[in-house]
């Protein structure tokens, strides 16, 4: 009997093993696939409000549609000037950044506090600093270079979406399956919708104070923070360094501290406070768990998959809660908040 659990155990794993192969050789169609998923998700909640309004199927489709492409071709044409601007004048930025390496070293051995210049120097190359935040837009932007077949599948996913339950009900008449299904598929929509408001609204603040403390290519680092805070915990610091960095060599340390503490403040009060009165306290995930997810997905899928690893472990977490056999599988990943609130009944 034991011998029968150890093997179907190694037969798990390497079933594993070879799906995540599968996965990550056929990532230049699976990648465009997911993102196509996500956009439909959001896009969802405003095409059924249209239908439930009156409007015909294909007129909401088409005033949904039509607004998400002209809003993402007017991101597209700001970030990509903004990049554009950006790297002509990285060079500059760099030595900047360079000369406040050189002023805090020398600092330090005023105190008799010796820095190895070289060692620090390749730790923290301050173009490739400066460059990383466009490196992750542009490696977005060329996913989108596929952008007619994205479009497309968005489409007839949101077509889909209408008659998707209905087809599920009569191929299965398991009524309990049936109700597993709509509660992963309500809870995704739940989540994705509110949280890319959420992200908006976060991006929003950011440019509007970037903008007030004058801050450079405010517009470029808002659509980081929006898509960075998809990542909760770590998302919000990654997206504040280049804003942070920008600010200090453009502006001074007073104003590098004013958008650092615009950040905090922002990403506190938004994902701490307000998004979980939002979307509840049940889809959270512990910081391990968004660590280990982080460089997974990233392995897996490249930049594309670091942006939806958090979205991509909640549906996971969504479907391992909705069943009881996996239900210990959702509880490790989450946060232990439910652990918490039995230990203070006990007492």
């Amino acid at each position: 009997m034991q011998e029968s659990r150890v093997g179907y155990g190694f037969i798990v794993m390497a079933s594993i093993v070879i799906v995540l192969a599968g996965i990550k050789s056929a990532s230049a169609i699976i990648v465009p696939f997911l993102l196509s998923l996500f956009i439909a998700i959001i896009l969802l909640p405003s095409y059924n409000y249209f239908k439930r309004r009156g409007i015909p199927e294909s007129l909401s489709l088409f005033f949904v549609i039509g607004f998400f492409v002209f809003s993402l071709a007017l991101v597209g044409k700001l970030i990509g000037n903004s990049v554009t601007e950006f790297s002509a004048n990285i060079d500059m930025y760099s030595h900047k950044l360079n000369d406040y390496y050189i002023a805090i070293i020398a600092f330090t051995q005023e105190y008799g506090i010796d820095i190895p210049v070289n060692e620090l120097s390749t730790l923290m190359d301050s173009k490739k600093i400066m460059a990383f935040s466009t490196s992750i837009l542009q490696s977005m932007g060329s996913i989108f270079a596929d952008g007619f077949v994205i479009m497309l599948t968005v489409i007839f996913m949101m077509l889909e979406s209408t008659h998707f339950s209905e087809k599920i009900s009569l191929s299965n008449r398991n009524n309990k399956t049936m109700m597993h299904i709509q509660n992963i598929s309500q809870k995704i929509k739940h989540y994705m919708a509110l949280k890319a408001l959420m992200s908006l609204v976060t991006g929003f603040i950011i440019w509007v104070s970037l903008l007030y403390i004058g801050t450079d290519y405010a517009f470029l680092w808002a659509v980081l923070a929006f898509l960075f805070n998809f990542i909760p915990n770590i998302g919000s610091i990654v997206a504040a360094v280049p804003a942070v960095l920008i600010t200090l060599v453009q502006l001074g340390s007073f104003s590098a501290f004013l958008v650092a503490i615009v950040y905090v403040v922002v990403n506190t009060v938004v994902g701490s406070i307000v998004e979980p009165k939002v979307m509840g306290r049940g889809l959270g995930l512990s910081t391990l768990v968004v660590f280990l997810s982080l460089l997974f997905w990233g392995w897996l899928l490249g930049v594309v998959g670091m942006l939806l690893s958090i979205p991509l472990t909640i549906m996971a977490k969504i479907a391992f809660d909705a069943n009881t056999k996996t239900k210990w599988i959702a509880t490790l990943l989450g946060t232990g908040e439910k652990i918490v609130e039995i230990e203070k009944e006990k007492k």
